[in-house]
This record gives C-alpha cells, sequence and structure tokens, in this order.
C-alpha cells in the first residue's frame, strides 16, 4: 500500500521560506509522480506541483512558478517542496499524493491521484 505523509509545516512569517517534505512508503514505479496540492479555507483544492517518482519530469502551478522549487530526495524516498517569500495567501493545509498517471498532462487534477496523504497545515502572518 502506497502512502504519503507530509512534514514541515507550520506558522511563518511573510517573507520566509518553507520545506515541506512527502515521504512516501509502498511500492512506486518509475512511472509514477507525486504531486503537491493545497486547499485555504473555504476554497477549492488547487494544484502546487508535481514531480516523476524518478526525478525527471516536473510541473508547477503558474502563479508559483517564481516562489517554488520542487526535488526528489532518493535517499529518504521522498519528495521535496519549497516556497519561497511566503504570503498569507499561501497559508493553506498542503497535501502530498500520489499518481500512477506518468504524463504531466493529469498531474494538475486532483482526481487522478489515487493516494493521498493527511495534510499539513501551513499558516503565514503577516
Amino acid at each position: 500500500q502506497v502512502q504519503p505523509v507530509e512534514s514541515g509545516g507550520g506558522l511563518v512569517q511573510t517573507g520566509d521560506s518553507l520545506r515541506l517534505s512527502c515521504a512516501v512508503s509502498g511500492r512506486l514505479f518509475s512511472s509514477y509522480a507525486v504531486g503537491w496540492f493545497r486547499q485555504s479555507q473555504g476554497k477549492e483544492r488547487e494544484f502546487v506541483a508535481a514531480i516523476q517518482w524518478t526525478g525527471g519530469s516536473s510541473a508547477v502551478a503558474d502563479s508559483l512558478k517564481d516562489r517554488l522549487t520542487i526535488s526528489r530526495d532518493g535517499a529518504k524516498d521522498a519528495v521535496s517542496l519549497q516556497i519561497d517569500n511566503l504570503k498569507p495567501v499561501d497559508t493553506a493545509v498542503y497535501y502530498c499524493a500520489v499518481t500512477a498517471q506518468w504524463h504531466s498532462v493529469f498531474w494538475r487534477t486532483a482526481n487522478y491521484y489515487d493516494y493521498w496523504g493527511r495534510g499539513t497545515q501551513v499558516t503565514v502572518y503577516s
């Protein structure tokens, strides 16, 4: 059973950087991808970024391209997400998820993900 587990959330100040981690247990094929989504109170879950499990292809939400880096940590079987210059609008629960869809065109849609973590809260204060 594939199980992603998020960590690294917390309370941060505007302008700070934060690094979230998603540790994935279970068997993942190289074609799988790991994605990050976030959900603010009263809003729909939105795509943040995704990366192929091998660390090859990646995709990032257009609105976050300048502030976000996603990477694969092969030694830890984990995917990291770094967000720089945090803003109050980044406040949300950040979820990690795993999809068997190998093509990046599917990565931006939550419905294509089969395994979800419980989320980690990120709160940015001004």
